[in-house]
C-alpha cells in the first residue's frame, strides 16, 4: 500500500520548471487530472480514464484512457513512473507543436513519444499527416512515417485539401509571403 500512496503523490506533485528551447524536462514531476482512476497495485499500474489530462513541464498530453506504468522501485518514497500509453482521441502539445492520433505511448526512460493511428502533426501553420509520429523529447526531432493502423484506407481531403494516402506521409508547408 506505501507504494500505492507514494504513486499518487508523484503523480500530483506540482511542477515549476522553465522550459528549454525543444528540450523536454522528463525529470519533471506528472500532474494529472480525470475523471476516473484504478489502481492496479499489484501490477504497478494506475488506469486514469475520462477527459484524462496529463502535464510535465511544458508538455500535455490528452486523451479518453491512459495506463500509467510504474516500477516496484521506490526511490524518495515515489515509485518511478515509467510509461504512459494512452488511447482515444490523443493530443499531446508543446510550445511549437500540435500532435494527435488515436494512440501514443509516452517512454519515460528512452524520453520519446509515439503515436500511432491517423497522425498529425502541426507546427505554425505547417502540418504533416502520415500514421505513425516519434517524437524525441531531448533532441526535439520529430519523425513521422506513412505506417498505418486501422483500415488504411485513404483520408478524405481535409484541412487545406492535403489527402493522406495509405503508406505516405502527406502535408503542406506554408511559403512565407515576399514582396516583389
Amino acid at each position: 500500500m506505501p507504494a500505492l500512496a507514494a504513486l499518487l503523490l508523484a503523480l500530483g506533485a506540482a511542477a515549476s520548471v522553465p522550459a528549454v528551447a525543444q528540450r523536454h524536462n522528463s525529470n519533471a514531476p506528472i500532474d494529472f487530472a480525470a475523471q476516473n482512476i484504478e489502481l492496479q497495485d499489484r501490477a504497478n499500474r494506475a488506469v486514469l480514464s475520462g477527459g484524462v489530462d496529463i502535464r510535465q513541464a511544458n508538455l500535455t498530453l490528452s486523451a479518453a484512457r491512459v495506463t500509467v506504468a510504474y516500477t516496484g522501485e521506490v526511490i524518495g518514497g515515489n515509485p518511478q513512473v515509467s510509461r504512459l500509453d494512452a488511447a482515444g482521441g490523443v493530443t499531446v502539445t508543446r510550445p511549437d507543436q500540435r500532435a494527435s492520433a488515436q494512440y501514443g505511448v509516452y517512454d519515460l526512460n528512452r524520453r520519446v513519444i509515439t503515436m500511432l493511428g491517423d497522425v498529425s502533426l502541426t507546427q505554425g501553420s505547417n502540418v504533416l499527416r502520415g500514421g505513425r509520429l516519434s517524437i524525441d523529447l531531448d533532441t526535439g526531432r520529430a519523425v513521422i512515417d506513412g505506417s498505418s493502423v486501422g483500415s488504411g484506407a485513404s483520408a478524405p481531403a481535409g484541412e487545406g485539401g492535403v489527402e493522406r494516402q495509405n503508406g505516405r506521409v502527406t502535408g503542406r508547408f506554408t511559403v512565407p509571403q515576399r514582396g516583389n
